[in-house]
């Protein structure tokens, strides 16, 4: 459905001519998702660029009643980014919000809008000698508004926590236009409900995320990075305990690779070679780090490496010796969803389970999805240390990679059993988007589903706000 000139009219007049998009060529990236699963349309993207054009753009449509999907750096993988097939709906692009407002090394925070790239931010904070410690494959295109709204998660979440635990503020357009400033850098706010957590992991369905103060850390000064093959799966949470209490908790993060997507790795992506002689069937990839000069921390890391070896724990393993090697360690975990891609079509699920429960929940969803599909090729990895597990299922080799694809809702409904029995979550990072809405509906206690409309329905009536996301 094109939007008619005199309304176009009307958006150029808040952001200018060249930030108001119409030609379908220049359009054409803003439809487009990630995994290709969603593909929206739109007759305009705008692209703002301060918070006032935000809030005029945003009070103009709710006034017309037309729905607005906000956009950072396309990089999601539910959907949340995309518009509708049916074209009512404008996208509004956020990239050009890109100021880094202010950082204060003394308060350990930083200012930023919600067009920055995450890797920009990462620079700026080590520029000031201090740590942003959100780090994810896709930093250098990310925005840190769509990390923020999707309560992005990442490989450091064990040591700093999710996005949600490294906002202070927000600044927020509501879905009537007006502005809410809450951009308060601090550590301490006892003035009411944390308004700023109904906007962080809301995709954009409640406001849009327009600028944020963010928590920075001291930077890191040792760091020691090992992959290491386990004897069995049993032993990963073992392993894990055993580094957070020898460590002093200076475990930043610990990653669990299968054979399956070290293979994956070596065969599709360039520069990658598997680190140990022998194969395994399990990998750990872990970092210690801490922001004590002279701290030895080499000495307790090899001390616990050691131990873990004698007892059986771990089978083999290989420390980094450089920056380097530490890089091309971590290039492994880091460009396994790419290579994945190249073994055709994958059926994924980001979930969590309790971390005590990670290899019950590997083992059993392994044994249930071969029951179902017998050739498939389970690929589970991911951030052991906060229990989520990346659990995607590769197709069978030579099988039509639609016709795999057709089995999408038929293995959420086995995977998604098992991690609903076992406490899990359905997503543990990547959002709800337009993927989930219907696992949401499925899963979702009542309750807590009943509570999330009622405070949609409250700051949204109009449902103008990225409509059809999350809660549908």
């Amino acid at each position: 459905m094109p939007f008619d000139q005199p309304l176009l009219d009307r958006f150029i007049a808040i952001v200018g001519a060249n930030a108001c998009l119409t030609d379908a060529v220049d359009i054409a990236p803003y439809l487009e998702e990630e995994r290709g699963l969603f593909h929206g349309a739109t007759s305009v993207v705008i692209r703002p660029n301060s918070t006032d054009e935000v809030a005029a753009v945003v009070k103009l449509c709710a006034a017309e009643g037309i729905g607005v999907v906000p956009q950072g750096g396309n990089t999601g993988l539910c959907g949340g980014g995309v518009p509708s097939e049916n074209g009512s709906e404008i996208v509004l692009a956020l990239g050009r919000m890109n100021t880094i407002r202010a950082i204060d090394p003394t308060n350990f925070t930083m200012t930023v809008e919600a067009g920055c790239i995450l890797a920009d931010i990462q620079n700026k904070a080590t520029d000031a000698d201090c740590l942003f410690p959100l780090s994810l494959g896709a930093e250098g295109s990310c925005q840190i508004g769509g990390n923020l709204a999707t309560n992005a998660g990442g490989i450091n979440v064990l040591r700093y926590g999710n996005a949600r635990d490294l906002v202070l503020g927000l600044e927020v357009v509501l879905p009537d236009g007006r502005i809410w400033n809450g951009l308060r850098a601090l550590g301490k706010d006892n003035t009411g409900y944390a308004l700023k957590q109904l906007f962080v992991g809301s995709e954009g369905s409640l406001g849009i995320i327009t600028a944020a103060v963010l928590k920075l850390f001291p930077k890191p000064r040792e760091t020691e990075t090992a992959f290491c093959a386990l004897s069995k799966l049993d032993d990963v949470t073992v392993l894990l305990n055993r580094a957070r209490a020898l460590s002093g908790d200076a475990v930043t993060a610990f990653e669990l690779v299968p054979r399956i997507g070290l293979e994956f790795c070596t065969r599709h992506i360039d520069g990658v070679s598997d680190p140990l002689s022998e194969p395994h069937d399990w990998y750990t990839l872990i970092e210690f780090s801490t922001s004590r000069p002279n701290s030895d921390l080499r000495a307790g890391f090899e001390g616990f490496l050691e131990a873990a070896f004698e007892d059986g724990i771990i089978v083999d393993a290989v420390i980094a010796e450089s920056q380097a090697q530490a890089e091309n360690l971590w290039r492994i975990r880091e460009s396994l969803p790419e290579a994945q891609k190249h073994e055709g079509g994958s059926i994924k699920h980001d979930v969590s389970v309790p971390v005590s429960r990670v290899p019950e929940f590997i083992t059993r969803g392994v044994a249930a999805v071969l029951q179902a599909y017998p050739d498939a090729r389970p690929c589970p990895f991911g951030h052991v240390g906060d229990g989520n597990v990346h659990f995607n299922v590769s197709q069978p080799d030579g099988m039509d990679k639609d016709a795999y694809l057709s089995e999408w809702d038929a293995m959420n409904r086995i995977v998604h059993d098992l991690v609903t029995e076992m406490n899990g979550s359905i997503s543990a990072e990547h959002g709800i988007g337009r993927l989930k809405v219907d696992e949401m509906e499925h899963y979702k206690d009542p309750v807590e589903l009943d509570l999330m409309k009622t405070l949609k329905a409250a700051l949204d009536p109009k449902r103008t706000m990225n409509p059809g996301k999350v809660v549908g």
